[in-house]
């Protein structure tokens, strides 16, 4: 090496200066050539302004006598604007410069290259930094904002008049139940004390079932418990986007931030499931922490085992060395752990009595058999796509950013889109368990959760599309951490919203029992 680009002078020009001289074996040459074919491309950051440019040329001919020419970009031409002791304007250019061929080179033979630059300096004014900010690359990336603009505001209409559907419907539908069934019972209770089910049908006979506890009550809180750490972790990365704490090039902040708010909101998982779990009488509230804290952690840990082995088999650079996982380990025992546990601990000392407006007998009604169109796979399926059709504009742009050479910068369409998701999936698990309850069926407190939850699966198969025809990766590295890393989110995404879908259920439950005569 002989000089690195970091130890260029402010306003020095520079003409074709050596930076350093390399061999590639043929096998390397062949790696590079690759890389070429698939638009590999490179990235500096120059006082927080990017400047890109291909890694190498290809020149390809349909006509006879067909050509494959491929080249390696050795020299490049950088040209800094400034003002004052301030950068402008950066780019990089190989406009005069030829490539070097790749081509013809033997199995055992090695190529020498020699990498060269060039820069040069030139004043220009303030406003050159403003462009480059709003985003103006010069080209290098396609220009999607405005398709990206009407994509989002056709989502929101669509959202809107699907959530003002559903309400207006619902709450008219409601308010009818609501007055047949009061005035029914003020006709019939003077008449005589037996039972007013007798004759009667839909929400109102299951009363004394619908708030009967669960089975696996300890697998459902800590399912809520986990969902809303995921929620405040979501929220906190997004608000702290928009605060500007994340530089669009420095790309592990938000992975950093990530773990940092992952330990620190355990205590919310252990505080909301072990409340919750007390609430419904649950005794083994040990057993219930430890099933929390693993219900993430577990799935996590095995991805990622898997992910970076092949990473390492594979001599990979994304594969993370000894110290930083044992780092990351000491996070997870000393930090998030322990949150998980002291906020069980309060949740358990912290919670009352399951606040249900309705008594519960003790020997469950028997449901009567239910229509295709009520079955939880439909469901499943009505409360998936429709949250995910709020959101699939974006899950694009947000893929293209992780796994392509996008960038994403903006977090308040984000924030928009993240609040839409949310109430989406909390009117739609509002609307399939009012149908539920109808067909007399008691059985919501897993169907609250499964039903919008299932979005999660939604992502995961959109995740497949867009491997399969949105992107160019291949190989044993990039397709196991594509699938696992997709397959993490997708739980992510189902925990998140099976919280949302349930808490919602459970209020409105509550609400049409409390404003419902009974004996």
């Amino acid at each position: 090496m002989a000089e690195s680009l970091y130890e260029i002078r402010f306003r020095e020009n520079v003409e074709k200066r050596i930076l350093c001289h390399m061999q590639l074996s043929s096998a390397q040459v062949e790696q590079l050539r690759q890389a070429i074919e698939e638009l590999y491309y490179f990235e500096f950051v120059v006082d927080d302004l990017p400047i890109r440019g291909f890694v190498g040329y290809m020149e390809e001919s349909g006509f006879l006598p067909h050509s494959h020419k491929i080249g390696l970009w050795t020299h490049l031409d950088f040209h800094l604007e400034f003002h004052g002791d301030r950068i402008m304007f950066a780019n990089v250019s190989v406009r005069d410069v030829k490539p070097h061929s790749l081509d013809g080179l033997r199995p055992d033979e090695f190529l020498g290259l020699t990498h060269t630059y060039s820069v040069r300096w030139s004043e220009t004014s303030v406003e050159r930094r403003s462009d480059r900010r709003r985003g103006d690359d010069g080209g290098f990336f396609p220009r999607t904002l405005e398709i990206h603009w009407l994509s989002i505001i056709n989502s929101m209409v669509l959202v809107f008049l699907l959530v003002g559907f559903v309400a207006v419907i619902l709450m008219r539908v409601l308010r009818n139940d609501l007055a047949r069934y009061n005035l029914d019972e003020e006709t019939t209770s003077a008449g005589s004390g037996d039972d007013f089910d007798q004759g009667d049908n839909g929400w109102k006979i299951i009363h004394t079932d619908v708030f009967r506890f669960p089975p696996y009550r300890g697998l459902l809180c800590a399912v809520l418990g986990v969902g809303a750490q995921f929620l405040a972790l979501g929220t906190g990365i997004i608000v702290m986007a928009l605060l500007g704490m994340f530089n669009v090039h420095r790309h592990g902040a938000i992975n950093s931030a990530a773990i940092l708010l992952y330990a620190l909101t355990c205590c919310i998982s252990g505080y909301v499931s072990s409340h919750f779990y007390r609430q419904i009488g649950g005794e083994r509230w040990v057993w219930n922490i430890i099933l929390t804290t693993s219900l993430f952690s577990v799935p996590f840990f095995l991805t990622w085992s898997v992910v970076n082995s092949v990473h390492w088999a594979n001599g990979s650079t994304q594969a993370l060395p000894a110290t930083t996982i044992l780092l990351l380990l000491t996070v997870w025992l000393l930090v998030g752990f322990p949150l998980t546990v002291i906020g069980g601990i309060f949740g358990k000392n912290n919670a009352s009595p399951f606040d249900a407006p309705c008594r519960t007998k003790n020997i469950a009604r028997e449901i009567p058999p239910q229509p295709w169109y009520k079955s939880t796979v439909i469901h499943m399926t009505v409360g998936g796509f429709l949250p995910f059709s709020a959101i699939s504009v974006e899950l694009y742009y947000i893929f293209a950013t992780v796994w392509g050479r996008e960038q994403y910068t903006l977090y308040g369409i984000l924030f928009f889109v993240f609040a839409i998701l949310l109430s989406v999936g909390a009117c739609i698990s509002i609307a399939l368990t009012y149908f539920q309850l109808s067909g007399e069926d008691y059985r919501w407190w897993w169907r609250s959760v499964l039903s919008v939850g299932s979005t999660g699966l939604f992502i995961f198969l959109y995740s497949v599309f867009y491997y399969a025809r949105r992107s160019n990766m291949s190989g044993a590295v990039q397709t196991v951490e594509f699938f696992g890393y997709s397959l993490l989110t997708g739980y992510v995404f189902f925990l998140m919203l099976g919280t949302i879908s349930f808490f919602s259920s459970l209020k409105f439950i509550r609400y049409i029992y409390v404003n419902l005569k009974m004996d």
